[in-house]
């Protein structure tokens, strides 16, 4: 049975080529998150999330495994995260905020 490496240690040997190879993996992996992981990444529970949505935790389990919801009820489930829900539109030249969908003024 091999020995368990202490990861630092792995890390410490790796090229710098292959360690920001693997920042940057990780760091698009954060920003790529399933409602579910997102939550949990925040250190928030389904029970407190439901809490703060007025809702039963069951609920909660089921819209983070929608895959097609209101931008409304996504916008609450964000904005009871401590967030904002933002839309854009990403093109090849640039990308555009759409705001028909918010709230403000």
């Amino acid at each position: 049975m091999a020995k368990a490496r202490n990861f630092k240690e792995l890390q410490a040997r790796m090229s710098p080529e292959r360690q920001e190879r693997n920042a940057a993996e990780a760091a698009r992996m954060l920003r790529e998150l399933p409602l579910e992981e997102l939550r949990a990444a925040r250190h928030i529970t389904q029970t407190h999330l439901a809490e703060v949505l007025g809702i039963k935790q069951a609920s909660v389990s089921k819209m983070e495994r929608r895959t097609d919801m209101y931008i409304g009820t996504l916008a609450k489930f964000i904005e009871a995260m401590g967030g904002q829900l933002e839309i854009r539109a990403n093109f090849p030249d640039g990308s555009v905020r759409i705001n028909q969908f918010s709230q403000e003024p």
